[in-house]
């Protein structure tokens, strides 16, 4: 639901769910999965296994697989003719996430995610409300626009927030990161103008269909993509606001954060949406109504997916090339939607795919190479320590 969360959508932080906003994390933070498996694999004497967790080539194509298949399914399960639930959808998907992280706790395969906390999840209630906002509307941009177009759009959300942590957080942008924003920019326009394009002049004209209906389907489209953008950006900032204070590790933030969102899920379907039986006929034709409800449990179960390669990755690798992974993931998605939804290859929409890709690497490049000039420049001023620290420190001093 993503970053539904990212990205990758999933409930989680587009493309950064897995990372901490320090950069930093202890190993079995970063994968509770993967610890115990290469222990008991050395133990056990299976080379074989432990060739396969820990090799970077088969956790970058899981990642890549994870996410692409995420999102096709997302795609698939909205883009009905008469599909109008997604609050039930969205639901179902956090409900479907909750059993799998409790099944995954009992079994011991998830071993650092803490008891419920009533205090911490009042504390954390409004960041879900955001994270509401942030999948509802991303669903509805993809139910309107195609793979390519959406992928290429959401890139937008990278520059929201940069610019949202330089107000709040006092972060900078560099000439670099600010080229690649141009080229962000200049993919989403030359996305939307070959989409304008094939909907006046492409095969909505010549089966001699509404081209007014099918720009009125493509504007409620950027309708949504644009609230998503900024939803995004809300909720990404604000967590990383919020995030620091609770002390919540990786599995903490998935489970809080698809466990709150359900009951808001559930109501906002019965208040909002249409359960009357024709209604629900429509949305769930017989035809393909189980494809319907395996890719609702599918689309739950990827959320562990994602999250699980995603650290994986980040452990057999390093969180530079996971940043280039992200960024050269863009590509598969995009076309993943011409291959399974049958978006139009127009030179239009190729370009504007290949100018998205080229973006991405470039953002990526900038936010490596900042990492490595601010760990070369010297400190101008002591690094402020909280109160715990200090207090330690005198009392190892006296």
């Amino acid at each position: 639901m993503d970053d539904k969360k990212n990205e990758d959508y999933t409930i989680k932080m587009p493309e950064v769910e897995m990372r901490n906003f320090n950069g930093r994390s202890s190993p079995s933070q970063r994968d509770p999965f993967l610890a115990r498996s290469n222990s008991g694999s050395s133990k056990s004497g299976h080379p074989a296994l432990a060739n396969i967790t820990n090799s970077p080539p088969i956790s970058i194509l899981a990642y890549c697989l994870a996410s692409i298949s995420m999102t096709v399914t997302n795609k698939y399960c909205v883009s009905g003719k008469d599909w109008n639930l997604n609050f039930f959808y969205l639901a179902i998907q956090s409900l479907v996430c909750i059993i799998a992280i409790v099944i995954c706790k009992q079994a011991g395969l998830i071993t650092n995610l803490a008891p419920f906390d009533t205090k911490k999840a009042k504390q954390w209630f409004p960041i879900s409300l955001l994270l509401v906002g942030m999948i509802y509307t991303s669903t509805k941009a993809l139910q309107f626009l195609s793979v390519p177009v959406y992928t290429i759009f959401k890139n937008l959300t990278i520059i929201v927030i940069a610019y949202g942590e330089v107000l709040w957080f006092g972060g900078s942008v560099t000439a670099s990161a600010l080229f690649s924003f141009g080229l962000m920019v200049l993919s989403s326009v030359v996305a939307a103008w070959a989409d304008i394009q094939h909907a006046l002049y492409g095969e909505a004209a010549a089966v001699g269909s509404d081209a007014a209906a099918a720009l009125s389907t493509l504007n409620a489209g950027y309708a949504w993509m644009g609230m998503n953008v900024f939803c995004t950006a809300a909720y990404v900032l604000s967590m990383r606001k919020v995030i620091k204070k609770m002390n919540f590790k990786d599995w903490d933030t998935m489970f809080y954060n698809n466990l709150l969102t359900i009951p808001v899920l559930f109501l906002c379907s019965l208040l909002f949406e249409d359960w009357s039986s024709i209604n629900v006929q429509k949305n769930f034709p017989l035809a393909s109504r189980n494809n319907l409800i395996l890719g609702m449990i599918y689309s739950g179960l990827a959320t562990i997916f994602i999250s699980y390669c995603s650290a994986w990755c980040i452990r057999v690798t390093s969180s530079t090339t996971y940043s280039m992974v992200g960024a050269l993931n863009k590509l598969p998605i995009a076309v993943s939607g011409l291959i399974f939804f049958a978006a139009p290859v127009t030179f239009g929409s190729v370009s504007a795919i290949i100018i998205g890709f080229v973006s991405g690497i470039v953002y990526a490049w900038a936010k490596v190479r900042q990492t490595q000039m601010s760990k070369m420049s010297l400190p101008t001023q002591q690094p402020v320590m909280s109160a715990s620290s200090q207090s330690n420190r005198d009392a190892s001093s006296s």
